[in-house]
């Protein structure tokens, strides 16, 4: 029998040469892991062997199992209490949102009609949209925009009711993605509450989500942890302002609703990362107070300011040195200025931007931005309430100048949305004029950038604006008729004069031709193409065009106001 127990033992010696450490490796009965030996204990083992009753060696259970070769998982009990302690204080963070909204979070129901930007004169199909918002003080709910955008109905309903209200849109920011709504029903506010606004939070600070998403019809939280803060291109406005990227999950129906960080609003939900996971995005503090208190102080949604400018980065050695940067200066060289800004008026180009407001500003283009993190200093200027005065210090020539700029919201020649509003069109003998927008080329479907007219699609994201009202007018298309035939493939060209006088705008182009007074009618168009139509005959196949396609007017809502109440005081030249 001893010579029985010494082999055993030096067998034991011998595997425990292979084992992660000299203690004694326990396996947990439960099947979270398991050993890749015979689990032994030297003394249960002495105790088996001098029991004559015990034959065999059975594994011997316990709470801890410890970690194994080949990349096994170690579970002590320290680690156990620390998981268990995590688990609840999520648990306890996630209650507290849930506690905290459902007597402020809501269900939002938009029924939605956008326009037909072809057929200027339609509407697209009615549809049916679901998205969050949350009550804040007074009486208000805050939502997205898209949320609500081309709204012809909205309805809200709060956690626990069955009953739907019916909500008016107050004010809408289509830039920043934020709406106001009102709901005129006082039992609605009846035992709801208004959340507060915090701060921005810090890198790796906990966030829950709350919202109603797809996949259900009661609220959700969703936790997740801060990943990003900087400016990022906002989808829905096509905006460049600061957000807040979190790792959860922001899926449609959570826009809208409020991320909350301790037991006040962190941000609203409005976006994610297409073709990624949990990646989403949330509208910080800042951008949301710019909002409101924009539209308190003008009753109505005014925009964010921007300088007007295009800068470029003055990284290299070569190019500081030949605009005389001294190694302790920094800054960005303009290169473009939009003629209907304030610093059109001011600035040059090859100027250098120093500072803005005092704020240095890197080679880079960035600014400070809390302990050890920049951002780009365009987030200070929009920032800028309308008509603020900023302090620019600038390089011009060698010599540092400090300028003052009015600030204002710049409107880019070619609009990028045109969001609860009708699109403009004017008919004349079956020619379709409209403005070019950014909507016109996105009905080329979702790759438009590479879908419509090259040459339009280039002016809607480049050129800049000369005079103010200015629009760039298209021929859209050509409702065949027999007055018109043979011109049936100069659509999507620009339209540039109307007998020999430069247009401003569709309004203009519609008061040239319905006060033309000689017997031709006489267009010029980009790549010299003309198109010539006599009067007489085009007025009568107006008609004829209009009944024959089902449309209404030969002009939009818009242009007829604008036929009636302004005089432009041209005239059409024979």
């Amino acid at each position: 029998m001893a010579s029985f127990v010494r082999v055993v033992r030096n067998l034991l010696k011998e595997r425990r040469r292979f084992a992660p450490s000299s203690a004694i490796r326990r396996t947990v009965q439960n099947g979270d892991s398991q050993s890749l030996y015979p689990v032994v204990d030297d003394n249960n083992f002495t105790q088996q062997t001098s029991n004559k009753s015990t034959q065999s060696f059975s594994p011997i259970s316990t709470s801890a199992s410890y970690k194994f070769r080949y990349g096994r998982s170690r579970t002590t009990p320290v680690t156990v209490r620390l998981r268990k302690s995590q688990a609840e204080s999520s648990i306890r963070e996630a209650n507290a949102a849930v506690d905290l909204a459902l007597n402020s979070v809501v269900k939002i129901f938009t029924v939605s009609c956008s326009p037909n930007y072809l057929l200027p004169w339609q509407n697209k199909a009615q549809r049916e949209t679901m998205g969050s918002g949350f009550v804040i003080g007074g009486k208000k709910i805050l939502t997205n925009a898209h949320v609500v955008a081309d709204h012809s109905f909205v309805l809200v309903r709060k956690h626990g009711s069955p009953t739907k209200y019916r909500a008016e849109v107050k004010a809408v920011g289509h830039e920043c993605d934020l709406a106001i709504l009102i709901v005129e029903n006082e039992e609605f506010w009846d035992g709801m509450n208004p959340l507060e606004f915090g701060d921005i939070p810090f890198l790796q600070e906990a966030v829950a989500v709350v919202g109603y998403p797809q996949g259900g019809d009661t609220i959700s939280v969703t936790k997740g942890v801060v990943s990003r803060v900087e400016p990022t291109q906002y989808v829905h406005g096509a905006s460049q302002l600061m957000a807040i990227q979190i790792d959860a999950a922001i899926n449609p129906g959570n826009s809208g609703g409020p991320a909350i960080m301790g037991k006040k609003v962190a941000g609203v939900a409005f976006q994610n990362l297409s073709g990624a996971e949990n990646i989403g995005y949330i509208i910080p503090v800042p951008v949301i107070k710019h909002f409101l208190s924009g539209v308190e102080e003008n009753g109505k949604y005014i925009g964010f300011c921007s300088l007007g400018l295009s800068c470029q980065t003055t990284e290299n050695v070569h190019l500081r040195n030949h605009f005389s940067l001294r190694p302790d200066l920094t800054g960005v060289l303009v290169s473009k200025i939009n003629p209907l800004s304030d610093a059109y008026k001011v600035l040059k180009k090859d100027d250098i931007i120093l500072s803005f407001d005092g704020v240095p500003i890197a080679n880079d283009g960035t600014v400070p931005f809390r302990n050890r993190e920049r951002i780009t200093f365009d987030h200070l200027v929009s920032m800028k309430q309308p008509n603020e005065k900023a302090i620019v210090r600038v390089l011009r020539d060698g010599q540092e100048l400090e300028l003052n700029i009015i600030l204002q919201p710049i409107q880019p020649l070619v609009p990028v949305h045109q969001f609860d509003k009708l699109p403009s069109y004017y008919i004349f003998a079956g020619l379709v004029f409209v403005p070019l927008t950014q909507p016109y080329l996105h009905e080329y479907g979702e790759d438009w950038y590479n879908t419509s007219p090259r040459r339009l699609c280039e002016r809607a994201l480049r050129e800049l604006p000369k005079k103010a009202n200015q629009q760039l007018v298209i021929l859209s298309q050509v409702l065949m008729d027999e007055t018109n035939a043979g011109y049936e493939r100069l659509a999507e060209l620009q339209v540039l004069k109307v007998n020999g006088t430069e247009l401003d705008n569709l309004q203009h182009l519609c008061h040239l031709v319905e006060n033309c007074n000689g017997d031709s009618l006489r267009f010029d168009l980009e790549d010299d193409r003309v198109i010539v139509l006599n009067y007489g005959m085009a007025k009568i196949a107006t008609s004829r065009i209009l009944k024959r396609h089902r449309i209404p007017s030969s002009m939009s809502a818009d242009l007829i106001d604008a036929q009636n109440n302004l005089q432009f005081g041209l005239t059409c030249s024979r």
